[in-house]
């Protein structure tokens, strides 16, 4: 009798293993709406890449889809969850920082064209290297397009030209 009770000890109780399983169910959803590229740098098993490429393709309203997701995580249940859980937050701090850095981007080309030649001195105090001569020609051309009304392509080569610079810097440091 006292040997049932220690196995029993033992074991996770009904609820963690319910726990553990929606843990699962929940991955397995994420993986499904990551893109073909972020699942490829993932890494996973061929026979999971295959399953979340099917549950992919099936309509999400759908029984199957569900099943198929169930299967996912039970794929799941028998792989190292800990190493695809690291490389899921990594891949979702990536996207995280590429937002940022974009916000970061329109942020200084709304103040390039917005303001006078404060910003314009601000950026080159912050970025010396940065070629100043492009920059207020960009600035100069956008600003009369704006005037003008005609696409914005100074603008936009001045998105390019910033993000450039911005990711030149990062990789510098």
């Amino acid at each position: 009798m006292k040997d049932l009770e220690a196995a029993d000890v033992n074991r996770p109780s009904r609820s963690q293993l319910k726990r553990e399983d929606q843990a699962l169910f929940v991955m397995a959803k994420k993986l499904v709406e990551l893109s073909l590229v972020s699942l490829v740098t993932l890494k996973l098993s061929d026979q999971l890449m295959e399953a979340v490429k099917m549950a992919s393709a099936m309509p999400a309203n759908k029984g199957a889809r569900k099943r198929q997701l169930k299967y996912i995580a039970g794929i799941l249940r028998t792989l190292e969850m800990d190493v695809i859980q690291e490389r899921l937050d990594l891949l979702n701090n990536k996207s995280a920082h590429s937002a940022r850095e974009l916000h970061k981007v329109e942020h200084w080309r709304a103040r390039l064209l917005s303001e006078d030649k404060t910003a314009l001195t601000e950026l080159l105090d912050t970025y010396p290297e940065a070629d100043i001569q492009y920059l207020r020609q960009l600035v100069r051309g956008a600003k009369k397009e704006m005037a003008l009304d005609k696409p914005a392509k100074s603008a936009r080569l001045l998105f390019r030209q910033l993000k450039g610079l911005f990711d030149e810097t990062d990789q510098l440091s």
